[in-house]
């Protein structure tokens, strides 16, 4: 099965933020993007067998950077 992970920068928080409509609980956040990305594959198989999940074939990342504008 595939799964998808969105990465966010949030940029109050100065990080980026991992989250998913597929894997239940899936919240992290890391100062690189490259960073965040090993840790969402470090936790999603505990994260699945958790919530009984079948396990991940693939994990698709968004990438996505939200810039704040000045006014």
């Amino acid at each position: 099965m595939e799964y998808t992970a969105k990465l966010l920068w949030d940029p109050e928080a100065a990080v980026w933020v991992a989250t998913s409509d597929d894997i239940i609980g899936l919240v992290l956040e890391s100062g690189s993007v490259d960073a965040l990305i090993e840790r969402v594959r470090y936790a999603v198989p505990e994260l699945l067998a958790l919530n009984h999940q079948p396990p991940a074939e693939a994990i698709r990342f968004l990438i996505e950077r939200y810039e704040r504008l000045s006014a």
